[in-house]
């Protein structure tokens, strides 16, 4: 009897594992083959190099540059999305005055703002960056004129030409981008938290602050956790913004330079395939790094409700 259960089990998981491993194993295990060779992208000669692209990987220092950047995202872009989006949820559902036989209740007209907050995400991340390069432009760009508008002239800056903002400036964008999803997901996930823990934290003396960091984000950092690994593997992309955005691409003085555009160019400007795969597998590698660190540091016991 078991053994006619696993193979009932065995046959309706063998052709999603075979897919997986064709569209999914596959293409990784041939980048990290690649990796290995001195392949220009467009040739099918090639030859083994052996470790040859890790050693110039190493001494790259356009490459380190891009890996200090990403890192850098990969700090701030998770964080302050998940900040965001963990407050104006928490605004949106327990955040209103009380009502008549409710002592907690969410702002009038939430299901609105969650439109609102999630309106970016209908959009292409392409239409995204063409909407803030207009907005950052310095001479006719909205967010310049709109501080000469009200008598900041001396803010006013060439946000995407200078090297200290520009890197900051596409951080933004990311963030605009994606916290309204963020404030859709936990808006969800605090909507099944009984409202009666609230009520009880408040009669004992609990504040709104105490009832954040008491009830709301421990029975919702599951959600959290795996959201900063989303988050994470979006930072340490930033392609899309960084080609369509930046001057050179990639800068000025290559201040916004990423692993995911240099990739790209090593790819089709420069035809040296071979090293674009090393560069991927390294992003391979900081990607899984990155998702481990985050599942043991965010391990905590589940709390059931």
């Amino acid at each position: 009897m078991q053994h006619g259960k696993y193979r009932f089990i065995a046959g309706f998981l063998a052709l999603p594992v075979i897919l997986y491993a064709i569209f999914v194993i596959s293409p990784f295990v041939q980048a990290i083959y690649y990796s290995f060779t001195d392949w220009t992208g467009l040739s099918s000669d090639f030859k083994m190099v052996g470790f040859r692209n890790y050693d110039w990987l190493l001494k790259d220092d356009l490459f380190w540059k891009a890996v200090g950047h990403n890192v850098l995202l990969l700090l701030v872009v998770p964080l302050v999305t998940l900040g965001l989006g963990l407050f104006f949820s928490f605004m949106l559902n327990v955040g209103g005055r009380g009502r008549k036989n409710a002592a907690v209740t969410g702002v009038r007209g939430s299901s609105v703002y969650k439109v609102i907050y999630f309106f970016p995400q209908v959009l292409s991340i392409a239409i995204v960056a063409l909407l803030f390069q207009f907005t950052y432009n310095p001479r006719n760009g909205a967010l310049n004129a709109f501080l000469g508008g009200i008598g900041l002239d001396g803010l006013q800056q060439q946000w995407l030409a200078d090297p200290n903002f520009a890197l900051w400036s596409l951080m933004v964008v990311m963030v605009w981008s994606n916290v309204g999803f963020y404030v859709v997901l936990f808006s969800a996930g605090m909507s099944s938290i009984p409202r009666d823990f609230y009520e009880a934290a408040l009669l004992d003396g609990a504040n709104r602050v105490n009832t954040f960091f008491r009830i709301t984000l421990p029975l919702l950092w599951d959600t959290v956790q795996t959201g900063w690994i989303y988050m994470g593997i979006i930072a340490l992309d930033a392609f899309a913004v960084v080609q369509i955005m930046t001057v050179g691409p990639g800068g000025p003085a290559d201040s916004t330079q990423v692993l995911g555009y240099y990739v790209y160019t090593k790819t089709f400007h420069d035809g040296q395939a071979g090293r674009a795969t090393a560069i991927g597998v390294a992003m391979l590698i900081v990607t899984l790094i990155f998702a481990v660190v985050v599942g043991k540091l965010g391990r905590r016991e589940r709390l059931e409700y």
